[in-house]
């Protein structure tokens, strides 16, 4: 009976802890109370932490107490540390090479976050810890985030000390049911919505804003529209009869019969010519303003190239211009093999560097259809600043705006255009 009434009392008090937590995180971030309301608080007993599973904050009834006496700011640090996992999609993104590294890395970009606030009330003894060794990390990588800090540890991989040195001083949760549920109770899509409310109204509260660099930071990385750029280059393939055997019409059965019985005389002939579709006609411009370095162009150039290199959709007779602009057309190279792809990233060179001005681009495109140049062109890549001129009509084809790291100053891309952002991170690893 005493046992029953003390576990009742152990229960009754670490709820009551966790009221008084959320209810710390709502005064201090009014902003946040969207989010806050999502994730419910429940007990889970034999759990010896907390973890979220994107809908619910599970604790263990003992681990709250312990935590609470050694520290009575530590359960509000912890709730708002799961909580920022989930307004940033963490456990969304849990299909990565590395679970471990995928881990660390979100776990110092909420802790980050967190400490950058500089609330009182989400403080820890040792922050000063945590501190000194974000001081050298912000060196190597300049934006605190979880996808940027993952592919840096992915290209400079931390020793079994840095890992545990690591998950001592910035894990606050558990991870546990990130990789284990399928449904969610709220969606990704969700959580999206309110990421998006959340940085929207933290525009209202200039005092947290101004604290917290890296929580907007992290905010628009989170609400900006992702797109796979491998993917996105499907769409500039083209139907070409490529001569192969059509596994989908041809009948093996009679084919062997014949072979077998009419001493090496198929009965039919296999169907040679089969539909696929190849990537055959496409455009590149190159923004040669001065805003655009010859270094970036060409990790771009050879990341495109990779990607066409590896799809199956790749065509052995490739019909592609390279066309250079700024404000008026400076230079076109054809590009009809692998080698001259070859040639052209090795030793093409840049001319340039005026204003940008998209239309000329677009109307020389457009001459050279007209002309015959392109028979099925479907697309063209632009890449560029994105500070420019664009065209007041559609093209009669396929359009992709390629941009290199996040501006929300840049002017909107028109509704024709396909906009889509590479990190610089992503092209250094190219050139690697």
């Amino acid at each position: 009976m005493l046992t029953k009434d003390k576990d009742a009392m152990i229960t009754a008090k670490a709820a009551e802890l966790m009221r008084l937590s959320t209810d710390t995180v709502i005064v201090n971030m009014r902003f946040m109370d969207v989010a806050i309301n999502r994730l419910k608080c429940e007990e889970k007993p034999g759990l010896s932490g907390v973890a979220t599973d994107g809908g619910h904050f599970f604790y263990d009834s003992g681990y709250v107490l312990r935590s609470y006496l050694e520290d009575d700011n530590s359960l509000t640090r912890k709730f708002l540390h799961s909580l920022l996992h989930c307004v940033f999609n963490h456990s969304f993104n849990y299909d990565k090479l590395d679970d471990e590294i995928w881990d660390i890395a979100c776990d110092i970009a909420v802790e980050n976050v967190i400490m950058e606030l500089d609330v009182p009330a989400f403080s820890l003894g040792n922050d000063s810890d945590r501190k000194q060794l974000m001081r050298g990390l912000s060196k190597e990588v300049k934006i605190i985030s979880a996808e940027r800090l993952y592919k840096y540890f992915l290209v400079n991989p931390l020793s079994k000390v840095d890992k545990l040195k690591i998950s001592e001083l910035f894990a606050q949760d558990r991870h546990i049911y990130w990789r284990k549920v399928e449904n969610y109770e709220i969606s990704e899509q969700a959580w999206e919505k309110i990421s998006r409310r959340i940085k929207t109204d933290l525009g209202t509260f200039s005092k947290a804003s101004g604290r917290s660099d890296s929580l907007l930071k992290n905010l628009i990385d989170t609400t900006r529209k992702r797109y796979d750029y491998g993917r996105l280059l499907e769409q500039f393939a083209v139907t070409g009869e490529e001569i192969k055997v059509n596994d989908e019409e041809f009948d093996y059965i009679y084919y062997t019969y014949g072979l077998m019985h009419y001493g090496n005389m198929p009965l039919i002939e296999p169907l040679e010519w089969g539909d696929e579709k190849r990537v055959h006609d496409f455009a590149i411009v190159i923004d040669t303003s001065a805003s655009c370095m010859g270094a970036t162009v060409k990790a771009f150039l050879r990341k495109t190239y990779d990607i066409l290199k590896r799809s199956e959709s790749f065509s052995n007779k490739i019909n592609v211009h390279i066309v250079q602009c700024d404000s008026e057309v400076r230079s076109d190279t054809k590009i009809s093999s692998e080698k001259d792809f070859d040639d052209y990233i090795a030793h093409g060179k840049l001319t340039g560097y005026g204003g940008t001005d998209f239309r000329p681009a677009f109307e020389y495109v457009d001459q050279l259809v007209e002309d015959g140049e392109f028979t099925e062109l479907k697309g063209l890549i632009y890449f560029t600043d994105g500070y420019g001129i664009y065209p007041s009509k559609a093209p009669g084809y396929d359009s992709m705006f390629v941009f290199v790291k996040h501006d929300e100053m840049r002017p909107e891309v028109p509704w024709w255009g396909i906009r889509v952002e590479l990190l610089e991170e992503e092209l250094v690893e190219d050139k690697q």
